[in-house]
């Protein structure tokens, strides 16, 4: 029996390192929180900010907890085009050569030179999650969704393994608003071609080829 992934949608949202978040929030400040997220340790902090890119602006967003060692802005595709600055899809904490932005808060601004991304989607779970469901750390892997009317398939989705982490898919604003009408939505990875994980644009490519598996 295949085993139920909780689907989560995460919306645009900022981490901090200690340093900017002192900057903006006042030497010695700390993060706040204010709700715990799903994840062990990770948090909501009361903590607003304001985003600033080349053709707009998003107010009031939400800082994730704890401070990370960099800086690192998350937003969805259709958040990049309006925000003006280019999609680039990385694995959280894979900052190198993304676009910067400005930051702002309590009247100060900071421009950062890179960590605007828009993260790739990808389940957490435990190593002894990933046993039981045949996938190791940094697989990408299918996930089917089971979605009323609105069930779809994911490619790509990176299996990330650490024994502090809790099971759950996480995607997007874009993501989830493509089949999510559930209260809460899961999917489950899908094995192709005699159960393994398969590249999807080698897929296509084979397809296009005429090689049928």
């Amino acid at each position: 029996m295949s085993t139920k992934i909780p689907i989560e949608i995460s919306a645009r949202h900022v981490h901090l390192s200690q340093h900017d978040f002192e900057y903006l929030f006042g030497e010695g400040a700390t993060l706040t929180p204010e709700k715990e997220l799903s994840q062990p340790g990770q948090y909501l902090a009361k903590e607003r900010i304001t985003i600033l890119g080349p053709k707009g602006k998003f107010e009031n967003i939400a800082v994730l907890g704890p401070c990370r060692n960099e800086t690192q802005v998350e937003l969805a595709i259709t958040d990049a085009r309006k925000f003006g600055v280019k999609s680039v899809i990385r694995q959280s904490g894979d900052i190198e050569g993304t676009p910067g932005c400005t930051l702002s808060a309590n009247g100060k601004t900071l421009d950062i030179p890179r960590g605007v991304i828009v993260a790739k989607r990808h389940i957490h779970m435990t190593p002894s999650d990933a046993i039981r469901l045949h996938v190791q750390d940094n697989e990408e892997v299918f996930v089917i969704t089971e979605s009323y009317e609105r069930a779809l398939i994911y490619a790509d989705v990176v299996v990330r393994v650490h024994k502090d982490y809790r099971l759950a898919m996480h995607v997007d604003t874009d993501e989830g608003n493509a089949f999510a009408s559930d209260a809460n939505p899961y999917g489950v990875i899908l094995k192709l071609f005699d159960g393994s994980a398969y590249n999807l644009h080698m897929w296509a490519e084979e397809l296009l080829e005429g090689i049928q598996r």
